[in-house]
């Protein structure tokens, strides 16, 4: 039986290494070093840069299985195994806490309260990608979502959008439900000399992220155009680019540096829950152009410019515009970089720490970094 109150409280930990969650997870990790963390990857398999970042914390230990994530194809046929796996871990580990970055896997057999929080869903993907419901066969992945959500003593979400997505989806309904902001590292994010560059990064191959409308209005542009990020789909495929640069998957550490010396950031996205791409943008001093969606208007409202997602005429005037005037740009990067001082890991840290606290019922004091 796991003990309550220790002075290292333990919290199994669910994530993926595929995109903005493993960036969540690992800066959440480091921003509560009292906190001993079972980082429980499932998926794809972790890179041996992000194992070496995760081996970096002396307060995580990293599980890995192969199972497949919640929204893969044949996914359902591993949950069984996955949530018994991760049952294990946590007795194994004597967790006080289940936190679950996803849905399904909140529906655990285990005597440790749950936190779910919602990154993201494929439903709501759909809709905002698509223009329209997603089709029948992703029924179970709704009930099992629903299911999550209902089974999880707590849920997070991001953003208010976040959870007006499950709402609509889901019929997500409950009091209880908390927004903790996602947040970074600021010190590691700084402006240094601009260099005439538009730059992106995301998953190239990911439609909601609509990278390819900057390939698209890359030519008519005196600037060029920088896409950061994985061009191959796990699931199979590479997307590329005819006028836009791909400068492939950058380390931490290169994408600070090439932020710090963007003049623009762009995210046309479709559909971005939080966006900490965007986020590391603005603590860099980059001049932000978003796409026009709820969740980025709720977080850059007044510290960005806003075009629609589909409107490449637009797009490709926001981007001219602003390289062509110095002044403009620079109000633009300041609001950015001003509104960026409120997302600090700091704060998430100090909302999550507060969060676990209550919910494996210890009157420890979090260590906040």
């Amino acid at each position: 039986m796991h003990s309550r109150g220790k002075t290292n409280p333990t919290v199994l930990m669910s994530a993926d290494a595929v995109g903005g969650v493993w960036s969540y997870a690992l800066t959440l990790c480091a921003a509560l070093p009292g906190v001993r963390f079972v980082l429980a990857i499932m998926g794809p398999a972790a890179s041996v840069a992000q194992r070496a970042a995760a081996a970096r914390l002396g307060n995580v230990v990293l599980e890995e299985a192969p199972y497949r994530l919640e929204w893969m194809e044949g996914a359902a046929a591993d949950l069984p195994a996955s949530r018994q796996w991760l049952a294990g871990l946590a007795r194994r580990h004597s967790a006080d806490l289940i936190h679950i970055n996803g849905y399904a896997h909140a529906r655990i057999t285990a005597d440790r309260p749950v936190l779910v929080v919602a990154h993201s869903d494929v439903l709501s993907w759909w809709q905002a990608v698509h223009g329209k419901a997603a089709p029948p066969e992703w029924g179970d992945y709704r009930d099992e979502v629903a299911a999550g959500l209902t089974a999880a003593d707590r849920v997070v979400a991001p953003s208010r959008a976040v959870f007006d997505d499950l709402a609509t989806h889901y019929g997500f309904a409950r009091d209880d439900a908390l927004v903790i902001r996602n947040g970074i590292d600021l010190a590691a994010y700084r402006p240094a000399a601009k260099r005439r560059v538009v730059m992106a990064a995301g998953r190239m191959w990911d439609a909601a992220k609509n990278l390819a409308l900057l390939d698209k209005v890359a030519a008519g542009l005196a600037w060029p155009i920088e896409i950061a990020g994985p061009a191959t789909n796990p699931e199979g495929g590479t997307a590329g680019c005819e006028a836009a640069g791909l400068i492939g998957v950058l380390s931490p550490a290169e994408m600070a540096v090439r932020l710090g010396r963007a003049a623009i950031f762009a995210a046309p996205a479709r559909y971005e829950p939080f966006g900490l791409g965007i986020l590391e943008a603005a603590a860099s001093g980059c001049a932000l152009v978003l796409g026009d969606i709820p969740s980025l208007r709720e977080n850059w409202e007044g510290a960005a410019v806003f075009v629609p997602p589909g409107d490449a005429v637009g797009w490709r005037t926001a981007l001219r515009d602003l390289s062509e005037d110095e002044r403009d740009r620079e109000l633009w990067a300041f609001a950015a970089q001003q509104r960026a001082r409120g997302f600090s890991r700091e704060a998430m840290a100090a909302h999550y720490a507060g969060l676990y606290r209550e919910m494996a019922g210890s009157s420890v004091e979090r260590e906040v970094a």
